[in-house]
C-alpha cells in the first residue's frame, strides 16, 4: 500500500527524493517519509521421513485446491517463530526444525511469503477449525491437488525446492 495522506495528521503527502529509494511520499508537516507498507507472510512445507506433504484446504480460498500451511507474520514474531505457530495451530503438530525456502512475492495480494520447509516424523495431524481438509499426500501426487503451477504460485517455488532435496 502506498500512502496518500499521513497516517500522523492526514496531511496530503507529496512525492520528495529519498536518497537511492527516489520519489517517496513525505509528510511537509511531520517531516517524514512514508514507505509503501505490505503484508509478510509464512508459507510451510511440512513433510514426513516417507516423502508424503501436509496439504490443506481452506475453504475461503478454494473449494477445490489444496495448499500448504501459510498465515500472518503477527507483529513482533520473527518470520520461524510465525512459521512454527501456524504449524501448531493448524496442523497440531510442533516441528523442531526449518529449513528456509527463500521469499516470494505474492502480487495479488501485495505479500511477501517467506517460505519455509520442515521434515517431521509421520504423525496424525489435527486440522484447524479453519480447515476443511488436512492430510498427507505423497510428494509425487502434490501437483494433482495443490492450486496451479503459475507465476505468482509461491507454494509450488518451495514445493520445487523441497522436490530437490529428495
Amino acid at each position: 500500500m502506498t500512502y496518500q495522506f499521513c497516517p500522523t495528521c492526514g496531511t496530503k503527502l507529496i512525492a520528495k527524493v529519498a536518497g537511492d529509494d527516489g520519489e517517496t511520499p513525505f509528510c511537509p508537516h511531520c517531516d517524514r517519509y512514508w514507505f509503501p507498507i505490505f503484508a509478510s507472510c509464512v508459507m510451510v512445507l511440512v513433510a514426513d521421513q516417507y516423502h508424503d506433504v501436509a496439504l490443506v484446504k481452506m475453504p475461503y480460498l478454494s473449494k477445490q485446491y489444496e495448499s500448504l500451511i501459510s498465515g500472518y507474520i503477527k507483529p513482533g514474531e520473527t518470520a520461524e517463530i510465525a512459521a512454527v505457530r501456524e504449524v501448531q495451530e493448524e496442523l497440531g503438530v510442533h516441528i523442531d526444525h526449518l529449513q528456509y525456502a527463500g521469499t516470494h512475492w505474492f502480487g495479488p495480494n501485495s505479500e511477501l511469503m517467506h517460505g519455509f520447509i520442515a521434515v517431521i516424523d509421520k504423525t496424525p495431524l489435527t486440522k484447524s477449525a479453519e480447515l476443511s481438509v488436512a492430510h498427507w499426500v505423497p510428494a509425487a501426487k502434490v501437483p494433482d491437488v495443490m492450486f496451479p503451477e503459475t507465476p505468482d504460485n509461491a507454494a509450488y517455488k518451495v514445493f520445487r525446492r523441497y522436490l530437490k532435496l529428495l
